[in-house]
């Protein structure tokens, strides 16, 4: 319950980030749904990998390069997911860095 819960606000805050934020486009809840989908699934499986991978980068920059490797999954799920646009790397950041922030209050209110 608490996975589908968290599927649906992530949707729902891809929705928010295409309404407010310049540079990022989502055609509408379908894609909203399978966008975060997509996302949720990458940063599970692919982002642990490339953190590894990135380690002595993310050592030097003090934890910072993960914010990058965020933003660029990102990126690349608006590649292969139709109906959802990203028009750069900025909005990219942005928009990962507010969804991890919306990731992190899920998480914490979902313990309690």
């Amino acid at each position: 319950m608490k996975l589908l819960l968290r599927w649906v606000i992530n949707a729902g805050t891809l929705l928010l980030l295409a309404s407010y934020l310049p540079g990022i486009s989502v055609s509408g809840w379908y894609t909203a749904l399978i966008t975060a989908l997509l996302l949720g699934l990458l940063n599970a499986l692919l982002k642990p990998i490339l953190v590894f991978l990135t380690l002595p980068v993310n050592i030097l920059t003090l934890g910072l390069f993960t914010f990058v490797i965020n933003a660029l999954l990102f990126w690349f799920v608006a590649t292969v997911v139709k109906g959802f646009a990203v028009a750069g790397f900025w909005p990219a950041f942005f928009g990962a860095l507010i969804i991890s922030v919306i990731n992190w209050l899920i998480s914490d209110l979902l313990k309690k």
